[in-house]
């Protein structure tokens, strides 16, 4: 992540809105980041994900981690929805935490709207071009 030359290892701290995504990539806090991201109570961090199928539980270790603080995740998936399988379902079942899937450029819009509401909500954005 970089801003007036300035470079964050890979994390924000804060509640930050998104300003835009596309190109491969975000841009929040006067910040752009390249690829995919979360957005945990936390902070924003940036995420190795780039395939909305291969999601795994480990991929969701740090929303798991957060789980406390968050009372519904958003998943974007891509350019296209794409269902969790039903072990990571489970997983953030078991964890107390709610969840949506839908396309990335949804999920963005959907967690501005609930951020700016003061809700407890984090997300999982695969970035798409």
């Amino acid at each position: 992540m970089t801003s007036e030359g300035r470079r964050y290892e890979g994390f924000l701290p804060g509640r930050h809105g998104i300003d835009a995504y596309g190109n491969g990539g975000f841009r929040f806090a006067e910040m752009s980041h390249r690829g995919s991201m979360l957005a945990l109570p936390s902070g924003m961090k940036a995420w190795a994900a780039t395939d909305g199928r291969a999601l795994t539980r480990a991929d969701l270790a740090d929303v798991l981690a957060e789980a406390a603080m968050i009372e519904l995740l958003l998943v974007g998936t891509g350019e296209d929805l794409v269902p969790l399988s039903e072990p990571l379902r489970w997983s953030l079942r078991e964890a107390g935490i709610a969840f949506e899937v839908m396309p990335t450029g949804a999920a963005a819009r959907t967690y501005n709207v609930l951020l700016a509401e003061g809700r407890r909500v984090a997300a999982a954005l695969i970035a798409v071009a």
